[in-house]
């Protein structure tokens, strides 16, 4: 049976902070946020791996959807330097846990969900683990959660090959957005900031995470 408590610290020892994750805030909520909790119980033995971890399964209606590795989502938390009275935005929360290591760092969050069982699932964990100042909500992801905004920060939790305008449109004057953008074999960890109206990007990082639905490019024509 694995030691759960052992493995969180083997995670955040081994993966986190060997990445220059020095932020002792977003340390502290990944060792004691139980990520096991967020993933079938099937699978909680690979909670913390280095690895996108499977969280519900492709079906006719939704592709399948994963757990983004800890060491990416913590070096984007990381980088965004959320702040203690900041309303943050998850599009893409999944069941919950990128949303839940940062209602330790922010005012608030609310998590955007489109898979109706990862909607129940996280509706369902978040309380257990004793987690109150994040509002679940379910809805397309490109649309994001423009009546709860603007936000200060908005995480997408997965990858994307395209941002729609939509999601620059609910960030404050002082907002930014951090995402995974798939940019062939390995995709760039890219903080978007707008200034005097202009919208642009900075890379931070390599980084690979699954491309959420509704984030793919549509195919270009080709004469």
């Amino acid at each position: 049976m694995v030691d759960f408590r052992t493995a969180r610290r083997a995670m955040v020892d081994g993966q986190v902070r060997t990445n220059d994750v020095t932020n002792l805030g977003l340390i502290a909520a990944m060792l004691d946020i139980p990520r096991e909790a967020f993933v079938p119980e099937s699978r909680a033995e690979l909670a913390y791996l280095d690895r996108d971890v499977p969280i519900a399964d492709a079906t006719a209606k939704e592709p399948a959807r994963w757990l983004v590795k800890p060491v990416v989502l913590a070096r984007l938390i990381q980088a965004a330097a959320p702040g203690p009275q900041d309303r943050v935005l998850v599009v893409g929360a999944g069941s919950g846990y990128a949303a839940a290591v940062l209602s330790r760092l922010a005012a608030s969050v609310v998590a955007l969900e489109q898979n109706e069982v990862l909607v129940a699932k996280a509706r369902s964990i978040l309380p257990a683990v004793g987690i109150g100042n994040i509002t679940v909500v379910e809805g397309p992801l490109v649309a994001g959660a423009p009546s709860a905004g603007p936000y200060d920060l908005i995480l997408i939790d997965g990858g994307v090959e395209t941002v729609p305008e939509s999601l620059f449109g609910q960030m404050s004057a002082r907002g930014h957005l951090v995402a995974v953008v798939a940019a062939g074999p390995v995709g760039k960890a890219t903080l978007f900031q707008t200034v005097n109206h202009e919208t642009g990007g900075r890379v931070l990082f390599d980084a690979t995470a699954p491309v959420l639905p509704g984030f793919a490019k549509a195919p270009a024509f080709v004469f």
